[in-house]
């Protein structure tokens, strides 16, 4: 027993990790309602797009407003997959994960070049012109009317998946091996390289490394990740895509989960996406559309209450318990910053 409890002091996060995954496998299975495993599969693709603007936030310094409209570049690359290409469910992610990279690929080239200010202003323009895009290239994207998808999608050809339980557990498998991708990367020697350009970035370069590549390739990995998401936002039916899914609105709301979860933290993303997701689709239906308000008015308090986020309250347990355990100063129980901010 006394194993089982250090094991669980040693381990929480990935323990509580396990444990939720399992749950939310088994949420159909459990009696969850169809509008609960529609609310649970777009957070599962918030949640991917919160991870993708952490990996470049967090770990890059790179505060990003253009991930949410690679995330509808995705999705709308799928919907045209499916009307016009294939039925095929892994043929419309590919397209959605490469194309998604590709967008990545061809804005982050110039905006990984500026930083501060000037880098998140670049963001932000890069997603509106995306969103103007989407809403002007009528022939192809029905602007304002909204796109929708083909048949529902098929895994096994001739047998499409229709049954809205079916379709959670596929995204959650997805949503399971990017989100994995990201941590493996983040916590590789990319990974860590990328910590080192955010915190001083003229050493890293004094030192030989390539930062601006460093920062391109982080870019358009990211952007993989979020053209993935933009799959999960439309593979329950009735699979639909507006412009407003690649909207400065959407973006501003996902960097501030990413802020409130905590900067490096990846379940403080997905917690901070699955706020903005039950503020916005469930509580707002409750309080008469005004579930946005009580969101901003959430996310003032949580900047003034925490300021490093909701990771920030598991780290200053952390370091009073290890202070308190063996008498150490305050500043020698601080876990170093960089190993702080490669949480889970």
């Amino acid at each position: 027993m006394s194993r089982l409890a250090s094991v669980l002091r040693r381990h929480p996060t990935q323990i509580i990790t396990a444990v939720v995954l399992v749950l939310l496998f088994l949420a159909p299975l459990l009696g969850a309602s169809v509008f609960a495993t529609v609310i649970l599969t777009q957070v599962f693709a918030y949640a991917l797009i919160a991870m993708s603007i952490n990996f470049v936030a967090g770990y890059a310094g790179l505060y990003t407003l253009a991930h949410a409209a690679y995330a509808g570049v995705g999705a709308y690359a799928a919907v045209l997959v499916s009307r016009n290409l294939s039925h095929n469910g892994l043929v419309q992610l590919a397209v959605a994960v490469l194309a998604g990279g590709a967008i990545a690929a061809v804005t982050g080239w110039i905006a990984v070049r500026a930083s501060g200010t000037y880098f998140l202003m670049l963001s932000l323009a890069i997603g509106e012109l995306l969103h103007i895009l989407a809403m002007q290239w009528r022939s192809v994207t029905k602007g304002d009317d909204g796109l929708s998808a083909g048949p529902a999608f098929e895994l096994i050809p001739g047998v499409p998946v229709v049954l809205s339980g079916y379709v959670y557990w596929i995204a959650l498998v997805v949503f399971c091996l990017f989100g994995g991708l990201l941590l493996v990367v983040a916590r590789s020697p990319f990974g860590a390289s990328l910590r080192g350009i955010r915190d001083n970035e003229a050493r890293m370069r004094a030192l030989g490394y390539p930062t601006s590549l460093y920062k391109y390739l982080g870019w358009v990995f990211s952007g993989l990740v979020a053209g993935a998401a933009g799959w999960i936002l439309v593979a329950q039916l009735p699979r639909f895509i507006t412009p407003a899914q690649l909207s400065f609105h959407l973006a501003g709301l996902l960097l501030l989960a990413v802020v409130i979860g905590g900067l490096g933290s990846m379940w403080g993303s997905c917690l901070g996406a699955a706020l903005v997701v039950y503020m916005t689709d469930v509580v707002s239906q409750d309080l008469g559309g005004r579930g946005q308000l009580v969101l901003g008015i959430v996310f003032v308090l949580a900047v003034y209450l925490l300021p490093r986020g909701l990771a920030g309250l598991r780290r200053g347990r952390g370091a009073n318990a290890g202070a308190a355990g063996d008498g150490r100063t305050e500043t020698s129980a601080a876990a170093p910053r960089a190993s702080e901010e490669v949480s889970v």
